[in-house]
């Protein structure tokens, strides 16, 4: 039972979080979306900045998880970026609310909290950067600019949890091939690997 309310009260704190954002959400608010009465929400959380750290750390570890499983299981980096690009995609997708707070609320945590957050986040995009990077270095991308694109890719991607609907034209295995496909013209992929003369690891 008292795993049961602790999942509502969470689920409550997500949906709360996500369309009001962590400051516009106030206790009574979060109690009342729980079923619970504020005095009773305490026994089922800490603080209201500890349950979005929570919700943010999940999220992240979650995420860094399966990319670092996909790059170790990938050594190519144009496929290793098409499969984290598509994990980033569905992640958002499916997980809406949870990618929202995580991609907006990072502000409203207090530094200790933050440290924690950034470094999750830091150490899932260094998963993005190392493929990117190494994409570079084999000449299977060319761009100038890998960090920049980088950052442009992942708001792309990020931008889903804002307007995807199963609902819409696109199934969502399509949508990420999409962006997958996009991904890889950003970062300039040559379709024919490494340009003449350069072997890998040069």
């Amino acid at each position: 039972m008292a795993l049961d309310t602790a999942g509502r009260v969470r689920r409550a704190a997500v949906k709360l979080f996500a369309a009001k954002g962590f400051h516009g959400t106030g206790i009574r608010e979060l109690a009342q979306e729980s079923g619970l009465s504020t005095a009773s929400l305490y026994h089922y959380m800490g603080s209201k900045e500890d349950l979005l750290a929570d919700i943010m750390c999940d999220c992240l570890r979650t995420l860094l998880d399966a990319a670092t499983a996909v790059a170790a299981r990938v050594d190519d980096p144009a496929p290793r970026v098409v499969e984290l690009v598509k994990l980033h995609v569905r992640t958002h997708a499916r997980k809406p609310k949870e990618t929202r707070i995580v991609d907006h609320e990072i502000h409203a945590l207090a530094p200790s909290a933050r440290r924690t957050v950034v470094a999750l986040r830091d150490s899932y995009e260094s998963v993005w950067s190392e493929a990117v990077a190494e994409g570079v270095r084999r000449g299977v991308f060319r761009t100038n600019q890998p960090g920049v694109t980088r950052i442009a890719l992942l708001e792309m991607c990020n931008g889903v949890a804002r307007w995807y609907s199963p609902r819409g034209s696109l199934s969502l295995e399509d949508l990420a091939e999409h962006h997958a496909d996009v991904a890889l013209k950003a970062l300039g992929a040559c379709p024919h690997g490494p340009a003449e003369g350069q072997s890998r690891g040069e």
